[in-house]
């Protein structure tokens, strides 16, 4: 299985990512996937310059990540998957793409959005998307760092108002 862990986080690529969670996962790719910013170049290009170098990256939309993981294109690699929307992450499960646990990292907050935790805000439509997710037995967690306790994700909708 060449994903080691998906995460939600809608800084996508910053210092805890190319870091501690690179340094956990020792990842051969870092995968971000995202139908809009596949198509800014300014935004791919500063992303690409703060991955660790001899480590790949693809930024590309959902069409082309699916298609790519079909065709067993990382089947030798270690990937760590990045999305900024957790509809993301169903959509390639959905396709037959095998997520072993999906971490919600950074979700900001936002109109309908409660602050869960430090770097988590949580709205219904969030709680119904990482439900989903749950109910193709993905088991979904919240940590910020690896060092953090990992956290069921059952345990912050209760908060969310």
């Amino acid at each position: 299985m060449p994903v080691v862990l998906a995460r939600v986080d809608e800084r996508l690529v910053h210092g805890v990512v190319v870091t501690d969670w690179f340094a956990e996962l020792n990842p051969k790719r870092f995968m971000i996937v995202d139908d809009d910013i596949s198509q800014d170049d300014t935004r791919k290009e500063t992303m690409r310059m703060a991955k660790p170098a001899g480590t790949g990256m693809s930024i590309i939309n959902t069409e082309t990540a699916i298609d790519h993981f079909k065709k067993g294109q990382y089947d030798d690699q270690r990937v760590f998957l990045i999305v900024k929307d957790p509809k993301t992450i169903i959509k390639l499960i959905d396709a037959g793409v095998e997520i072993p646990k999906v971490d919600v990292g950074i979700i900001f907050m936002a109109d309908g959005r409660t602050k869960v935790s430090s770097y988590v805000a949580l709205g219904k439509e969030d709680e119904l998307k990482l439900k989903e997710i749950q109910k193709r037995d993905v088991p979904v967690v919240l940590q910020y760092v690896p060092r953090d306790t990992e956290e069921p994700i059952e345990k912050y909708y209760q908060l969310i108002k």
